[in-house]
This record gives structure tokens, sequence and C-alpha cells, in this order.
């Protein structure tokens, strides 16, 4: 299944570069870099700021993400939903709605919808609930 803002809470997240744009903690909002691990509750993402690494660990839970998706599904034409701008510079933007820029898409996704053991939200086979 190709990587699409649409099925991006499908795939594997480690290793893409993500923000949080939203949190029911407000010191969480504008961590931002790359997913370095998944658990089912959690994100585990690589913060460099001045110069130094830290991974932060960032509940999914009531946190809305931003993803950033590099491949073909930055290319797509602009349908009804998407957004012309970052999720953050953006008001009114939900959950599963995206922005597209130059070779990138900014996939917006609600937490909550992330809370499961990856290996079982990322599965393709049978009737699941997170397609």
């Amino acid at each position: 299944m190709a990587l699409t803002p649409e099925t991006l809470p499908r795939h594997e997240l480690n290793g893409l570069l993500v923000e949080v744009v939203d949190a029911a903690n407000p010191d969480l909002v504008g961590i931002a870099g790359r997913v370095v691990l998944e658990s089912r509750n959690t994100l585990h993402v690589e913060d460099v700021r001045d110069g130094e690494s830290r991974v932060r660990q960032v509940p999914k839970e009531s946190a809305v993400f931003e993803f950033q998706v590099t491949d073909e599904a930055a290319d797509r034409e602009k349908r009804s939903g998407t957004a012309s701008k970052l999720g953050r510079d953006t008001a009114g933007v939900r959950a599963g709605q995206s922005g597209s820029g130059d070779g990138v898409a900014y996939v917006t996704v609600d937490g909550d919808r992330l809370l499961s053991r990856p290996a079982l939200r990322s599965e393709t086979a049978g009737d699941s609930k997170w397609r």
C-alpha cells in the first residue's frame, strides 16, 4: 500500500518527520523531529535544539501530530478537504486533512487514531477499523 495522506495512519511511522501541533499538555506543542520509536501509546521524537539532540516521549492520546510525507502523496492534485498551508498556519484544520507544499505533503492526524500496537494498526489483511 502506497504511503499517502489518507493511508498514513496505517503505515510505519518510524523515520517520518513530525511536529506536535496541539496537545492537552501545552509543553508538548512544538516538539518536532524524526520519529525514532513508536509504541502503543507514545511516539518517541528526536528533537534537535541548539545543536543538541534529545529523544522526547509524546503521548498519542489527546495530541495532534503533523507528519511530513515526501513521496508521491505530495504530487497528488489537491482535493476537497486539503489545505494549502501547514496545519499550524491554517485556522480550522481538522485531523485527517492535509496540505501540500513543494514536493512535500503535510498530514495532520489526531493521535487518538494511532492508539494501538503499530503492528496491528498497519496490518493489511482482514477487516480493520483503522482503514
